[in-house]
């Protein structure tokens, strides 16, 4: 594989960099660079500026609104909206049920929902994870049960992300008991609006309210929002879940947390007067992350690739592979950043994380938002199926163990 850019690939770059200098909100980049907590209206502002771009759903083909870029293309655009400072584009509508709704959606759910995906119209949150089922999906016992020309659903999910700013949630649900646990599920779209539905906020270690319970108390919902067939939902499950994990690799933001990284070495004092980036031992364990974030982005684009080619085809164990390297990597970075500043990351101030907090740090500045960092890289390696489920993937479909 050749890595070196071509002199169009060197023009879409910049073109790509002229546009975000000129449209990315210096306060969003300001906030991102600094480890600030980004809002729904920070999210939502990026999100609606690539819109009238064209420029929101780079792995999304031409006729459903996309820009028909190619990998490398993709790649470019992830690692220069990273650098600069732009918030991700959530993947709950673009990366996850959207690609979703291409494969098995009919004619009408496609001309619905995909333009509003793309517009921002509608923000979605995930309804996947229960009590009682996680890492161990099939077992969920979250019913549907059919009723004319409606479901009504009965449930509880758990680990929801954002839902407390969703429109709409894609959900699995049990359609039929009989048969194995993969038998029996459907996947359905359901506005957040519907009466019987409660968010109940989690709070978490760090005080923070990133996720929710959902529960759903006789909810109906159309059966024309059921996508592909009622019990093969399984089918879908996998297929977003191939997505949802070749997403978290996070290449862009790992390149930029590097450079963060290296930055705060090059400050930090060492012994004999030196800074932490000459300290041989530090300098090594950067450069073994910067190696592993080098493969990491070759597997991506191989990845990405595949994709491509295969058109409606999900990624298979590779997207395993990536998930697992790449927070693998987030968890690296988040600790190395950690250690460098010692004692005075070890103080947590969640006012700290506000971009109008005006108190005084203990430390350099960019100390303060780092144990919050720290703290919620941990979950990376949880959530989107574990890791150690993604080990026994590859180990059976990629090495027949």
């Amino acid at each position: 594989m050749n890595l070196a850019h071509t002199a169009e690939e060197i023009a879409f770059r910049d073109d790509v960099h002229a546009f975000i200098a000129k449209n990315l909100p210096p306060e969003i980049a300001a906030k991102v660079h600094g480890g600030k907590r980004l809002g729904r209206d920070d999210y939502m502002t990026w999100h609606k500026i690539l819109a009238r771009q064209g420029w929101v759903a780079p792995g999304w083909p031409k006729e459903f609104g996309g820009p028909g870029w190619n990998t490398v293309q993709q790649q470019i655009f992830d690692d220069e909206c990273a650098a600069a400072g732009a918030p991700r584009i959530l993947p709950f509508g673009v990366k996850m049920v959207a690609p979703v709704i291409m494969r098995f959606g009919n004619a009408a759910q496609k001309q619905h929902f995909l333009p509003r995906i793309l517009s921002g119209e509608d923000w979605w949150c995930q309804g996947y994870s229960e009590p009682g089922a996680g890492s161990d999906l099939a077992s969920l016992k979250t019913k549907a049960e059919r009723a004319g020309d409606h479901y009504v659903v009965n449930g509880q999910k758990t680990w929801n992300t954002l839902g407390q700013f969703a429109d709409w949630i894609f959900v699995l649900v049990r359609t039929a008991s009989a048969g194995r646990p993969q038998e029996g599920i459907s996947f359905l779209l359901v506005d957040m609006k519907t009466p019987g539905i409660t968010v109940r906020p989690i709070r978490m270690l760090d005080g923070e309210h990133e996720i929710n319970e959902v529960w759903f108390e006789n909810v109906k919902v159309p059966v024309a929002n059921l996508v592909g067939e009622e019990n093969k939902g399984w089918t879908c499950a996998k297929f977003l879940l191939g997505h949802e994990r070749t997403g978290i690799a996070g290449v862009g933001a790992c390149k930029r947390e590097l450079k963060h990284l290296k930055e705060i070495a090059r400050r930090e004092p060492a012994g004999g007067g030196d800074s932490l980036m000459k300290d041989v031992r530090f300098r090594d364990r950067i450069a073994q992350v910067e190696i592993e974030l080098m493969a990491l982005e070759v597997t991506n684009l191989r990845v990405l690739s595949a994709e491509a080619e295969g058109g409606k085809r999900a990624p298979g164990p590779e997207a395993s592979i990536l998930k697992v390297r790449g927070t693998e990597i987030q968890q690296s970075l988040s600790e190395l950043m950690m250690q460098a500043v010692g004692v005075y990351g070890i103080p947590y101030v969640p006012e700290a994380l506000d971009a109008e907090w005006g108190g005084v740090p203990v430390g350099a500045e960019y100390a303060a938002p780092l144990s919050g960092h720290y703290f919620n890289m941990r979950k990376t390696s949880i959530y989107g199926g574990s890791n150690e489920i993604q080990k026994n993937i590859v180990a059976q479909l990629s090495l027949g163990l």
